[in-house]
């Protein structure tokens, strides 16, 4: 089944909504610039009180190394996406990295910055990386370096329709986000074939505060989806 992750929490309510509804994973942004931003504290309080088998994920920009270690640790996190810094680099991707941390890596880029792998030349600040089992997902995005995620935009499905093979070559999982919905999953789904989906603007009633059933609606739209195509 498609793994789906239900971001921007900011409360317990809506975080056990997310489970209740059937979520693979809950989603905490550390960016102080979204609208969505949540404390380590606050986040470590609604983590305790999860079931162990939901993840537990860190959105995570341009940040360095060890706050997201630190956060990820004290949090109890089961994977950080990492979004690059403003030069579109991901410098903590490192050996010494991967020891410290205790959770996953979810790469996250803005489709625009994948155009390397059509002509089968990635970027090598993630094939560089020596600790590819500890790389959980690509997350594929609609932002750019001024706002890396969150948009609520989508992008060019069927232009990028190539990203699953580029991914495939180079052996990673696709997470699709950016501008999902309840409405709309399923044609993302069909022209991409994601591993997982990533949804957080798109079940909201406002920035942080979740609509349970918009939140119920699209992980049933997604289950729909994966019954059609098993």
């Amino acid at each position: 089944m498609t793994w789906v992750k239900i971001c921007g929490m900011t409360n317990l309510e809506d975080a056990l909504a997310a489970v209740e509804a059937g979520a693979d994973a809950v989603g905490f942004v550390f960016y102080e610039k979204s609208p969505r931003c949540v404390s380590v504290e606050a986040a470590r309080e609604i983590v305790a009180k999860l079931p162990e088998e939901i993840e537990k994920v860190g959105v995570f920009v341009g940040a360095p190394a060890e706050a997201v270690i630190e956060a990820s640790n004290t949090v109890g996190l089961t994977a950080a996406q990492i979004y690059p810094d403003a030069n579109n680099q991901l410098p903590m991707l490192s050996e010494e990295f991967f020891r410290k941390a205790q959770c996953d890596v979810i790469v996250a880029l803005p489709a625009r910055l994948l155009e390397g792998l059509k002509d089968n030349k990635p970027s090598g600040s993630l094939l560089s990386c020596r600790a590819l089992n500890r790389i959980l997902a690509m997350l594929v995005d609609s932002g750019d370096a001024q706002r890396p995620g969150g948009t609520g935009e989508r992008f060019d499905w069927e232009h990028a329709a190539w990203i699953r093979e580029g991914m495939n070559r180079i052996g990673a999982r696709l997470i699709v986000a950016g501008g999902l919905k309840p409405q709309n999953v399923g044609e993302a789904m069909g022209i991409l074939q994601p591993w997982g989906v990533d949804v957080a603007s798109g079940v909201e009633v406002r920035p942080g505060k979740k609509d349970p059933e918009k939140v119920r609606a699209f992980v049933r739209a997604v289950r729909e989806m994966d019954r059609k195509v098993s």
